[in-house]
């Protein structure tokens, strides 16, 4: 079960956040309260223990108060600030200033990206795309749950979880 989380259910829920962050430029509480619920499965599963569970709380803790503060700012939006405290989760503190770093550079690339697309006129064929309208429009925020997506997916696999569930 341990491994069934970590191989399908963590890619797919960040899978789903970014897909939905593209499409609709929202990430659903759900998709963070599965992420939740998920870790609750695999540490259940995997049988953590209390400084283990420390450990991925307190990651989540910390990223989700620096996070809402960002939010409150108007810097992020609440879907990416619960989508990141709930990857922290399942991450813990090792690998966490790695996710936030390749999360950063990911994000840099996208906004750069958004940004140029947004200096010229949106193909005649994409004009019937909603979310291709959303991306285009510069009123719109950049759709940063893919980088957070894209960097969970990269940094996994150096997380002391992966390698408790998944030995070489």
């Amino acid at each position: 079960m341990a491994s069934l989380c970590l191989l399908v259910v963590f890619p797919f829920l960040m899978a789903y956040a970014a897909a939905s962050d593209l499409l609709t430029m929202t990430i659903t509480n759900r998709v963070s309260v599965a992420l939740v619920g998920g870790f609750g499965v695999l540490a259940l599963a995997a049988g953590l223990g209390w400084a283990d569970l420390a450990n991925h709380g307190g990651a989540f803790a910390l990223t989700l108060t620096a996070t809402f503060g960002l939010f409150c700012k108007g810097a992020i939006g609440g879907g990416d600030a619960k989508l990141a405290a709930a990857t922290a989760l399942w991450l813990g503190f090792g690998p966490l200033v790695e996710y936030l770093v390749v999360a950063s550079l990911f994000g840099g690339a996208l906004t750069i990206g958004v940004l140029h697309l947004r200096c010229h006129p949106l193909p005649g064929f994409a004009a019937a795309w909603p979310f291709a309208l959303r991306l285009h429009d510069r009123r719109e925020g950049v759709p940063y749950g893919l980088a957070l997506s894209a960097a969970a997916l990269v940094v996994c696999p150096t997380a002391p979880l992966w390698r408790l569930v998944l030995p070489a």
